[in-house]
């Protein structure tokens, strides 16, 4: 059967996705890969759309659901290539190696540690030109940029900004499990991030202490409320640092970050 691009032509077998990514490397092709899931919504669209600007691009993604909706979505994309897999797929004998994370983790270890072993397994069967990801999970996104790095992967990382609603949520699966009465938490979340990053011109203590106001006039509790540097390291006096929050609401962990200019103000990046 020929080849079609745009078809989003789905393949379940990692040594045929992996034969199939060689042959347009082969070519002189960019293959560009986009880890998804499932449940597939309006940020995942932005990072296949950012990855189909790369000219000449073969976009490869890769998703963990069988839903006829997900696949609509993918072939009104133009996806060229999907890798529907399971943790069976990737590792037949059982997950038996993982990568350790060695740094001061916000998310669970045993998460990022997990979510970091997929990617990196993924790669190795795809073995991308270009790697996309959304700053949704930036801690992760942070990890993978390391990772690739450390291990001389020769892959290109490209960071997406997160996709919003109207109201200023972010997109994401678990931000829409929370049931709509509790909605009013949910906008919490971006509410409070919206204030810290507000007041950035009056350094660290003022940004933690205003989206930390916010949480709590909510009824919020965060589990987490932390400003580090672009590079998760402490946050700088002056200069990019990166608001996270996290906070159970309606036992659904919900998590949201938002770069933040320390001691500079948003109003003051022309000057």
């Amino acid at each position: 059967m020929a080849f079609v691009f745009g078809a989003a032509q789905t393949f379940s077998d990692p040594q045929h996705i992996s034969m199939c990514a060689r042959v347009f490397a082969k070519q002189g092709r960019p293959v560009v890969f986009v880890p998804l899931g499932k449940a597939l919504h309006a940020g995942h669209r932005a990072l296949i759309r950012a990855a189909k600007t790369i000219p000449g691009a073969v976009v490869f993604v890769s998703i963990t659901s069988d839903d006829t909706q997900d696949h609509e979505l993918l072939r009104e994309e133009k996806v060229d290539v999907v890798f529907r897999f399971s943790t069976d797929t990737l590792w037949e004998n059982g997950l038996r190696t993982m990568i350790r994370v060695t740094h001061d983790c916000l998310e669970p270890r045993v998460e990022l540690e997990t979510g970091l072993t997929s990617i990196v397994t993924l790669l190795n069967i795809i073995r991308p030109s270009d790697i996309f990801l959304g700053e949704k999970d930036y801690e992760l996104l942070l990890l993978v940029q390391r990772m690739i790095s450390d291990f001389h992967l020769g892959v290109k990382v490209h960071s997406i900004p997160i996709v919003r609603t109207h109201e200023g949520v972010a997109m994401s699966l678990r931000n829409a499990a929370v049931a709509e009465s509790e909605r009013a938490k949910v906008l919490a979340l971006s509410a409070a991030l919206t204030a810290g990053a507000h007041v950035a011109e009056q350094g660290k203590e003022a940004i933690i202490r205003a989206c930390e106001d916010v949480l709590a006039a909510a009824g919020v509790t965060p589990e987490y409320v932390q400003l580090r540097s672009v590079s998760f390291g402490d946050a700088p006096d002056t200069g990019d640092g990166r608001l996270l929050v996290a906070a159970v609401v309606a036992g659904v962990r919900l998590l949201d970050n938002v770069g933040v200019p320390i001691g500079i103000g948003f109003r003051n990046l022309d000057q």
